[in-house]
């Protein structure tokens, strides 16, 4: 499948963890079925990264939290919201993937998926981010 349309899927299905209220373990399961995330590779990725901002997302937002001027986390459009948690558990939690590339791949994903104004805003977001996971040995 490749790990840019595995990264999509993941966006997708941790937008739709925050709207659907459902077990999540079931959504996730559900999920990987309808979308056919067969290859090994697709799926560990898939099940690391979404489990990893859902475990996360208490520290994910506070990192964010600090980097939004004029902004609260519960203002930040739900797509953006998902794509931003991804990329920021990506930086932090994954040495697999360059900042850069996950950066960029968030910059895509919001373009495709969101307003015009979010590209700019997602990506200082998540440049800012960067640099304080680069101060903190990350």
């Amino acid at each position: 499948m490749g790990r840019r349309e595995t990264r999509e899927k993941a966006m997708k299905l941790l937008y739709q963890v925050q709207i659907q209220k459902d077990d999540i373990d079931e959504q996730i399961d559900r999920f990987i079925q309808e979308h056919n995330v067969s290859e090994e590779s697709d799926r560990e990725y898939m099940l690391d990264v979404v489990k990893g901002v859902i475990e996360h997302e208490p520290e994910l937002d506070n990192l964010i939290s600090k980097h939004l001027k004029g902004w609260t986390i519960r203002r930040i459009p739900k797509v953006d919201l998902a794509i931003i948690r991804l990329s920021c558990y990506e930086m932090k939690y994954r040495d697999d993937i360059p900042a850069n590339v996950s950066i960029n791949e968030a910059v895509e994903l919001t373009k495709k998926y969101s307003g015009e104004d979010s590209k700019t805003f997602v990506n200082g977001v998540l440049g800012k981010i960067y640099v304080e996971l680069q101060q903190n040995g990350y």
